[in-house]
C-alpha cells in the first residue's frame, strides 16, 4: 500500500474572513485530511518565505516578525545597515497598505459611496492620488523585496541582494512626490464628518526609544487611566491570552484579562512624539492634537486620519534611510541553527504582530506561534459594533441596509485584514415583541 502524501502546512492565523472562506468547504476538507499526513515547515530557514502568505496584505510584518523571533533564537543581531532596509522595507508596506484602506475601503464610507469605483466617478483626483501613493509603497518593496507581493528577496539574516545607492535614487524622486500627495490625504481626510466615539480598551503597541516603532520594540500598554507600562517581549503570551468563543471562529485576545487595541490609534498614543517634524505638523492640523504633548485619539472613526499621518511619517523615514543608506559589506549575516526559542513582534499597519518559533539543534522548527492584530482587536471591534447597533436602535430602527453600513463602518474603523475590510456583511434585524 502506497504511503499517503505528505502536506507542510503552517499554522492558520487568518481573519474571520479567511477561516470562514475554509469552513464554506468544510465537509470537503474533512475528507481530504483523512488521505494524507499534515506536517509543518521543517526548516528555520526556510520558514520566513512561507509566512508572507499567512496574509496578501501585510507580507513583510510576517516575514521580518520571523526573522526577528528566529535571529532571537539564535542569538543572532544584523548589521545596522540591514535593520535600516528592513524598515525601509516595512515603510513600503505601511504606505502601500494604509493608503490602500484609506482610499479604497474607508473613505467611501465617510463620503456616503459604496465603493471606490463609486467614489472614482465623484472625485476621481483623489482616488488618483491615492492610486500613485500606493504605487510609491509599491515601488520600495518591489526594488527591496524582489515584488510587491509575497516579496521573495527578505531571508534570515538580511536579504538575498542588497540595492547599490544607486537604485534607490528613483524611489527618493518618486517619494519626493508622494509626500505632497501624502500631505493632500491628510487635508482630504481631514475634512470628513467624525462621529463622537471612544474606545474603553488598552491601548497595546510597540515602543522603541528616540523612533516610531515599526520593525522592532517593546511591549507597551496605554490604560483609559493614563498609565503606561511596558513588558519584556518573551513574556508576551504569558500576558496575551487567546481563546476561541462559542460564537466565533475567531481567536479571541485579552491583555492581562483586558479588552485591548492594536493598531494606529494606539501607536500614535504611545509613540506620537517620535513622529518625523512634517507629520507632527500633519497630525496638528489635522485636529488630532500636538504629539510632541502627548495626544492621545481614542475615536474610532478618527483612525482614518491617523493612519493619513502614518503615511506622512513613512514616507519621511523612507526618505531618511534612502539619504543615509550605505551599503552593508554582506546582503545577509549567517544564521547558524541554535537549540531554543525566539520571540518576534513588529508593527504591521494593523497592529502589533508577535511570531515565536521553537527550534532544535539541526534547526527544525518544532512549535510556532504567530499572533496577529486582526485578532486581537476582535474582542474590541465586536464591543464597538454592540454599542454602535444599540446606540442606533436606541434612536430610530435603521432598515437592514443602514444597520449593515454602520457595522461595516465600525469593521473598518479598526483596518482588520481585507476580507474583512470589504463590503462583506449581511445584517437582518429581529423585531421582538416585549
Amino acid at each position: 500500500m502506497n504511503a499517503p502524501p505528505t502536506l507542510a502546512v503552517f499554522k492558520l492565523v487568518s481573519c474571520d474572513g479567511c477561516q470562514l472562506t475554509l469552513l464554506d468547504c468544510e465537509g470537503e476538507l474533512l475528507g481530504l485530511a483523512g488521505q494524507m499526513e499534515i506536517a509543518h515547515f521543517l526548516e528555520a530557514s526556510s520558514a520566513v518565505a512561507p509566512t508572507a502568505r499567512v496574509c496578501g496584505i501585510c507580507p513583510v510584518a510576517h516575514q521580518l516578525s520571523a526573522c526577528a523571533a528566529i535571529e532571537d533564537a539564535c542569538g543572532i543581531t544584523v548589521d545596522p545597515a540591514i535593520r535600516e532596509l528592513r524598515r525601509l522595507l516595512y515603510c513600503g508596506e505601511w504606505i502601500e497598505s494604509q493608503t490602500l484602506h484609506i482610499y479604497l475601503l474607508h473613505a467611501p464610507d465617510f463620503l456616503g459611496c459604496a465603493s471606490a469605483i463609486e467614489l472614482a466617478r465623484t472625485a476621481r483626483e483623489h482616488v488618483e492620488r491615492g492610486l500613485r501613493l500606493k504605487q510609491a509603497g509599491n515601488a520600495i518593496l518591489e526594488l527591496l523585496g524582489g515584488r510587491a507581493i509575497h516579496p521573495v528577496n527578505v531571508r534570515l539574516g538580511g536579504f538575498h541582494r542588497t540595492p547599490t545607492p544607486d537604485e534607490l535614487k528613483p524611489l527618493a524622486d518618486q517619494l519626493k512626490h508622494a509626500r505632497d500627495d501624502a500631505w493632500d490625504t491628510v487635508r482630504w481626510v481631514a475634512g470628513f464628518d467624525f462621529p463622537d466615539a471612544e474606545t474603553d480598551a488598552d491601548l497595546f503597541a510597540l515602543a522603541a526609544p528616540g523612533t516610531y516603532a515599526i520593525e522592532t520594540g517593546t511591549p507597551a500598554v496605554l490604560r483609559p487611566d493614563g498609565t503606561l507600562s511596558t513588558f519584556p517581549l518573551h513574556t508576551f503570551l504569558d500576558r496575551v491570552h487567546e481563546e476561541h468563543l462559542p460564537h466565533s471562529t475567531a481567536l479571541y485576545s485579552t491583555l492581562d484579562g483586558r479588552r485591548h487595541l492594536t493598531g494606529s490609534l494606539p501607536r500614535f498614543a504611545i509613540s506620537g512624539r517620535w513622529l518625523s517634524r512634517t507629520a507632527v505638523e500633519a497630525a496638528r492640523a489635522a485636529g488630532l492634537g500636538d504629539p510632541y504633548e502627548g495626544a492621545v485619539c481614542r475615536n474610532p472613526y478618527r483612525s482614518i486620519l491617523v493612519r493619513a499621518v502614518e503615511v506622512v511619517y513613512a514616507v519621511d523615514e523612507a526618505l531618511r534611510v534612502i539619504a543615509t543608506y550605505e551599503p552593508p559589506a554582506r546582503p545577509y549575516t549567517e544564521v547558524p541553527p541554535v537549540a531554543g526559542t525566539g520571540h518576534g513582534a513588529t508593527e504591521a499597519p494593523r497592529g502589533l504582530l508577535y511570531h515565536r518559533y521553537a527550534l532544535d539543534a539541526e534547526g527544525t522548527v518544532t512549535d510556532a506561534r504567530l499572533v496577529p492584530p486582526t485578532a486581537q482587536n476582535q474582542a474590541a471591534t465586536e464591543a464597538d459594533l454592540r454599542r454602535i447597533a444599540q446606540t442606533a436602535i436606541t434612536q430610530h430602527i435603521p432598515n437592514d441596509a443602514e444597520l449593515t453600513a454602520l457595522c461595516e463602518r465600525a469593521i473598518r474603523n479598526h483596518d482588520p485584514c481585507i476580507s474583512c475590510s470589504t463590503h462583506f456583511l449581511d445584517a437582518h434585524l429581529q423585531h421582538l415583541s416585549p
